[in-house]
């Protein structure tokens, strides 16, 4: 069984260390997510806040936004040394102000560049280099988009691991909230990407409440992330 069968999805200003702590009260084993860390406010800024966690959050995975490869590396390594058990790269948050910095949802554009920055992570780290990514940016809707950009990534990164958030990130007139409830869920096109990379270990996210959802869910793909319902409910 996959140690991330059940996870709750890194959210910004939600999964800080009080929530996490809370979580891992109602589950022992459900795999958890920080909010999204740049690299610049690891490197430059004060690190024992963004990094520090009560090991009872274990297993716990630190999510990283950055798309320079040295800066992420060297993020990762921080990681582990704090005894994080997985790093995650983010390529999924569709915010201006993420993408003035060009990292998250506009890294899909760049497949080659998240393969760079992903293998520099794996060769800083013995621990799991994740990535976690939308199925498509803006108005390009189809599922080849999504299988070429994971067949790149996974080929040039070696990278193991692909967590899908389940929808478009349109990148020019919406807001985070907007892109989290406006595209619409494309379930079938991550089930189909699990059929195509067997090998890989892929899990599904977006606008999952229902428990009965989450096990239909399972019988099709090796994981669900819940994101706010985990929040709050």
């Amino acid at each position: 069984m996959h140690k991330r069968r059940l996870s709750v999805a890194p959210m910004l200003d939600w999964t800080d260390r009080f929530y996490r702590h809370f979580a891992r009260l109602i589950s022992r084993h459900t795999w958890l997510y920080t909010e999204m860390v740049t690299t610049g406010a690891l490197i430059h800024g004060d690190r024992q806040r963004f990094l520090r966690f009560d090991p009872i959050e274990n297993p716990l995975a630190l999510q990283l936004g950055g798309s320079e490869p040295g800066d992420l590396a060297r993020c990762a390594r921080m990681a582990e040394q704090w005894g994080y058990d997985e790093v995650n790269l983010n390529v999924g948050c569709p915010s201006e102000r993420v993408q003035s910095g060009a990292f998250g949802a506009c890294l899909m554009a760049e497949p080659d560049l998240v393969a760079d920055c992903l293998k520099a992570m794996q060769d800083a780290v013995s621990i799991p280099v994740t990535v976690k990514h939308r199925i498509g940016i803006d108005q390009i809707e189809g599922y080849d988009y999504l299988r070429d950009f994971v067949a790149t990534v996974a080929r040039r990164a070696e990278c193991r691991v692909f967590i899908v958030h389940a929808r478009n990130a349109i990148l020019k007139g919406l807001s985070p909230k907007e892109n989290r409830e406006i595209p619409p869920l494309k379930y079938p096109y991550v089930h189909r990407l699990k059929q195509e990379f067997a090998e890989l270990e892929i899990v599904i996210n977006g606008g999952f409440s229902r428990w009965v959802d989450i096990e239909g869910q399972l019988g099709q793909v090796d994981g669900v992330m819940i994101g706010r319902e985990a929040y709050h409910n």
